[in-house]
Formats: structure tokens, C-alpha cells, sequence
């Protein structure tokens, strides 16, 4: 499951999944009435999960090892965002309408992650857990002081209300959580799930990453006596039980949260801390380079530099100078990635992998990298990038044992051939590229007539879009284009607003989009939702590429259901390295490190989580002296 499963499930709402269970120690014994079913056995309470290992932090732990326990409350912090915003209502983000930025900070889920664990996380709403050998079922116990900001209980009727809107409404969510069979409650502050299959020991702990939303203001009416839709977009402020509520906007230009300062959790040792900053603005800017001249102007005050370019030419100015803004790189270890131009192979024309792979023969990225990156990235060859779990050489030990199982299912080059993506950087080499691509081509039925290419049984033309939403990316497409033209391949470059690229997205309306896979150290169900069969066909999923293969299925449910950090690595490799030989992207480039600028108004601890790249906001603070020096912002 992809690593701090809250953080990116609560910011993006995409999937991105989280740790499963391993061994634990009791912490004191479980009196649930679900243990009956265990023969009478007691079932071990655990007040954290972890997969495959010991948790690091005990059930009488007072905060997290990476915060400040006494951090000081206040000030305003202000983000920028790109695109717009029409909807708070989370059940249906990426499904419907424009999710503002923020709202996941209005909820509470189960548990919490550990930003210093690899998969980790511990009770918030419920203060634990508890689950057989066979991990058949999770009973998670509500805290009692766990309130909504109305003033009324969390309830078991609520995380079970949660459990069937999201799987309702929400394709990802259906997907996440479709191994459970049964929610109910089973005793005064007890939730029990059931799932569908024993073994999988990621279950418990994925349904301890579900966000808990209140039954009882969705169910009611609006102050206009209109009867809630939890189905439908919504502007009306949500009511929530989080760190934070919603106490202004202006609909598609921003957003501000406040702190509540009476928020029933703000004492537990999971948010000691956390949360620090009075006020929480989101600004929304409709292009990557209007936000950029806006924190330039004190109007937002941290910025996350995506471009290389921009990060080497763009952040001269006075304020850099004389240190009031200052640059700063955080390294990434928490997470792997894939990022590339993905085909959407639902279209008949990106069905032949010998395509696909002429695309790639296409890419001059060392040219790229040379002429507008300044040299800066790296080239992704793997789907779990930056993490051990990229796989490397030919497969051997238990990874080829797991490969065997699908070796007539699998290109061949899986077991003769280490994986490399086609070099450029030279003339020679480039037209060695584009030869190969022809011959490619050729091979999967495509001729050039005219300086064209087209179908050598239809005499259609191939013709290819090239999708985004932020302008910034046609420095790279159109640089990609002219290569693609030296083949006879018609190409379009179009950049559309937010709101329709998404709407495309989800109607599979694309031909090629540049996409992003972020991975955890310990993947899991969530590749269902990226790579599985059943996935290709639910609008809104993570599986964009349309992926449907006996074999990357069978893979997938072996990395699932490893018994063993060993096995789990093995089955990766193997997943890894039969998507790769799929060429079913492009892959394209990665920095290992976040870039990013701030007015330096603000403190952070002296340590920052392992996990947790930059853990801005959440861990910092507004520091009085800094901004004294610096000065209020305008």
C-alpha cells in the first residue's frame, strides 16, 4: 500500500493505499463479542498495526519521536493551488465536481500513519484493533470522547454509514474496499468487518485508513429545509470532526480552514504536535505560472517547484537574496513513482506493445534533459522507482520462481533480457532510435505514405492528442511532438481547463496524458485499482492505462497476499518488470527530492520524519520571531 496512506488519501483522494498487518505484541487482551467466533478465544487488542514487523512505538507513547510536543499555536499559513474548486463534498471527489483543497483536514479516519515507519499506523477515532490469525475479520473500538464538531458522538452507525457512501459513490473506494462483506456493529463502541476471503493481511489495516464522515448531517436538511444528497457536489460548509472547519471561501478562487481550538483529539499522542497553525488558506490559480509570481509577491507562502527550470532561473529576486525566502530541498524516501506518457490502450491504435515501444524509441529524453531540464533529472525505469522494489537485472531466487508461474503468459524478454529504456543524446544514436521505431511500426501493420503513417490495411492515418491541464507541461510535449512527426505520426498538443480533463479522464477520453503512480514501501491492495483487470472498466479508477491481463492480475494478488518482507519484494520485481515489458508508457523522468520556497515565517522540528519529505504543514509552526524579521504577510 502506498505509504502514508492518510496523507494521500485525505489530500488527493486517489488511492493510494496503506500498511497491512503483521504479527503484534497484546497490549491487553480483547473482550469483543466478535472474539466468540475465535472458539472463545481472547483476541490480542493492538493499539498500532504494522505490516510484517514490530511497531516502534508503545501503547503508552506520548507523541510521535519527529514532532515538537510543544509547538506553539497560531499564525496563518497560505497555499497555492492549481485550477479551481466547486464541491466539499468528499464522498464524490474525483468522481464529480472539483474537490477544494483542504476538505480531507475536516475528518478523522480510524487510525493514523506513523510518518517514521514504513507502514504504521495508530488508533485515532478508534484507539485499536483487533483480528484473527487468519485475518478473516477486523473489530476496531471507537474512542468515546470522539465528537463531531456539533458537539454529537462518532458512532459505529457512522464508520459503517462512511464504508457504504464511498463504496457507493466513489470507483477508487468501491475498489479499496470491496473485500469487505459486511460492516456491523458489535458492541456499544465496536465496528467488526467482515471480509471475503482469509489471508489477506492488509484488510485490517485498510479499513483503518477509512475517513469517517457523520451520518446525521448528511441524512438531515440545509438551512434552506432542502434534504442533503451525499450523491451530489455541494458548497454548503460540511459539518466534520477534524483538526480544522471550513470559515470562508469564495467558490473556485479560495478557500480558508480555521482551527478548532476545542477539537476532541487535539491531546492524543497521534496529534501532539500537529495541527499548529490557527489558519489554513488555500489560493487557486489557474496556471503554474501565475501562482509562481504570486508567492513572489507575499501572496501565498510556500511553493512546491515542479519545473527545473523555473527552480534554476526563476527564484532570483530580492527576497531570495536577502533571506527572507528561502530554497530548500527535502529528499523522498517514502515513496516510489512512475510517471509517463500513458497510452490509453481501450483505443485500438495503442493495443500492439510494438507501438507503444516505437513511442519510447521516439523519446530523445537525454536531449531533454540536456536543453530544458538543466541536466537535472533522471530516467524512470521502473514502476516502483526509488524504492527496492524497483527491479534490476534478470530475475533469480524467488522472484523467478513467482515469474515461472505466468512464463507463457508473460513477454519472453521478462526472463532474457534486463529492462532499459532506448538512450538518445547524440545524432547517431537518435536516428538509430527512430530506425528501430520504424521497423516497429512496420512490423505491428503501420506504413509512411505521403510522410504519413497510416494503417496499411485501412489507409487511415495515425494521429495521436497529446492531454493536459497545466500549460507548463507543452514546454516538454511539444518538444516530444517533432520526433513523433519524424515518423509520420499527426500530433496535437491540448491543454484543457481542469475541470474537463478530468471529466475526460473518467469518460476515457484521451489518447496519451501524461500520468503519475506514487508507490509505498509496501504496495499492496491498491494495485488492484492501478493495474487490475477489473479496474479498466470503472470510471474514475487509478487503472488509466485500461490494463486488462490474466497475468498482471495473478502477480497482483501475489504481492497481496506475501506472507514475508522477502516475498512481498520477489512478487514486486516480478510485477514490476512484466508491466515494464508491456511498454505500457512512456516512462519519463524523476528528481528524488522536493523543491520548494518559502517566506521564512515559520519553525519546524529539528528532525524531520524519515517518511515524511518536507511534512509541511502539518508538523510546523508559525514562528513570531521569524515573521517579525521577515514581516507580516502583505
Amino acid at each position: 500500500m502506498p505509504l502514508t496512506r492518510r496523507t494521500l488519501i485525505r489530500s488527493s483522494v486517489l488511492a493510494a493505499t496503506l500498511p497491512a498487518i503483521g504479527p503484534l505484541a497484546a497490549t491487553h487482551r480483547w473482550t469483543a463479542a466478535a472474539a466468540q467466533e475465535q472458539g472463545g478465544r481472547e483476541l490480542a487488542f493492538r493499539h498500532g498495526l504494522s505490516l510484517f514487523g514490530d511497531l516502534k512505538y508503545s501503547p503508552d507513547f506520548k507523541h510521535f519521536d519527529y514532532v515538537n510536543p510543544n509547538a506553539p499555536k497560531g499564525g496563518l499559513v497560505r497555499r497555492g493551488m492549481i485550477g479551481t474548486f466547486d464541491n466539499f463534498n468528499l464522498v464524490v471527489s474525483g468522481v464529480r465536481g472539483s474537490l477544494a483543497a483542504g476538505v480531507g483536514l475536516l475528518y478523522d479516519s480510524l487510525m493514523v500513519s506513523a510518518l517514521d515507519e514504513v507502514s504504521a499506523e495508530y488508533g485515532l477515532i478508534a484507539d485499536g484493533a483487533s483480528y484473527p490469525e487468519d485475518f478473516s475479520f477486523v473489530t476496531y473500538r471507537l474512542r468515546p470522547e470522539a465528537r463531531w464538531h456539533d458537539g454529537r458522538p462518532v458512532t459505529p452507525e457512522d464508520v459503517i454509514y462512511s464504508l457504504e457512501v464511498f463504496r457507493e459513490n466513489h470507483p477508487q473506494f468501491r475498489s479499496y474496499y470491496r473485500h469487505v462483506t459486511e460492516a456491523q456493529q458489535t458492541g456499544e463502541r465496536e465496528v467488526t468487518f467482515r471480509f471475503d476471503q482469509p489471508g489477506n493481511r492488509e484488510l485490517p489495516q485498510i479499513v483503518g485508513q477509512l475517513i469517517v464522515v457523520p451520518r446525521h448531517w448528511w441524512e438531515g436538511v440545509d438551512a434552506a429545509g432542502k434534504k442533503r444528497n451525499v450523491a451530489a457536489t455541494t458548497l454548503e460548509p460540511p459539518l466534520g470532526g477534524g483538526a480544522y472547519r471550513i470559515k470562508n471561501f469564495v467558490p473556485g478562487r479560495h478557500i480558508t480552514l480555521e482551527r478548532v481550538t476545542d477539537y476532541w483529539a487535539k491531546d492524543l499522542p497521534v496529534n501532539i504536535g500537529r495541527d499548529n497553525f490557527d489558519e489554513m488558506r488555500f489560493e487557486f490559480f489557474r496556471d503554474s505560472t501565475v501562482a509562481r509570481e504570486a508567492f513572489k509577491g507575499d501572496q501565498i507562502d510556500w511553493r512546491t517547484e515542479h519545473s527545473a527550470k523555473n527552480w534554476a532561473m526563476a527564484y532570483d529576486f530580492p527576497a531570495v537574496e536577502d533571506k527572507r525566502v528561502v530554497l530548500e530541498e527535502f529528499p523522498i524516501r517514502s515513496v516510489g513513482i512512475m510517471q509517463g506518457f500513458a497510452f490509453n490502450t481501450r483505443r485500438d491504435k495503442f493495443k500492439d506493445p510494438r507501438v507503444r515501444l516505437a513511442f519510447n524509441y521516439a523519446f530523445d529524453f537525454e536531449e531533454m534533459n540536456e536543453q530544458i531540464f538543466f541536466g537535472q533529472y533522471k530516467r524512470i525505469a521502473s514502476y516502483f522507482e526509488g524504492t527496492e522494489l524497483a527491479c534490476s537485472g534478470l530475475p533469480t531466487g524467488e522472484e523467478l520462481a513467482i515469474l515461472e508461474t505466468v512464463r507463457d503468459q508473460v513477454p519472453p524478454e521478462v526472463f532474457t533480457t534486463p529492462y532499459t529504456n532506448p538512450v538518445g543524446g547524440s545524432r547517431q544514436a537518435v536516428r538509430a532510435n527512430l530506425r528501430k521505431a520504424v521497423r516497429l511500426l512496420r512490423e505491428a501493420g503501420y506504413r509512411v505514405r505521403d510522410q504519413r503513417l497510416v494503417d496499411e490495411k485501412t489507409g487511415e492515418p495515425y494521429t495521436v492528442e497529446l492531454l493536459a491541464s497545466d500549460p507548463s507541461t507543452e514546454r516538454f510535449t511539444l518538444f516530444y511532438k517533432p520526433s513523433l512527426e519524424r515518423l509520420g505520426i499527426g500530433v496535437t498538443v491540448r491543454t484543457v481547463d481542469d475541470a474537463q480533463y478530468e471529466n475526460r479522464l473518467r469518460n476515457w477520453d484521451f489518447d496519451i496524458i501524461t500520468a503519475v503512480w506514487p508507490e509505498s514501501p509496501s504496495p499492496g491492495n491498491e494495485q488492484r485499482g492501478y493495474w487490475g483487470s477489473r479496474a479498466a472498466d470503472q470510471p474514475g479508477s487509478r487503472n488509466l492505462i485500461g490494463i486488462k491481463n490474466a497475468a498482471i492480475d495473478a502477480l497482483i494478488e501475489r504481492v497481496i497476499f506475501a506472507k514475508s518482507r522477502s516475498t512481498l519484494v520477489a512478487a514486486t520485481h516480478a510485477l514490476d518488470r512484466v508491466l515494464l515489458w508491456h511498454h505500457y508508457v512512456v516512462p519519463q523522468w524523476t528528481y528524488g527530492k522536493v523543491r520548494s520556497a518559502r517566506w521564512d515565517r515559520f519553525g519546524r522540528p529539528e528532525k524531520l520524519p524519515k517518511y515524511g519529505m518536507s511534512a509541511f504543514p502539518s508538523i510546523w509552526w508559525w514562528d513570531a520571531a521569524k515573521a517579525a524579521k521577515v514581516g507580516e504577510p502583505s
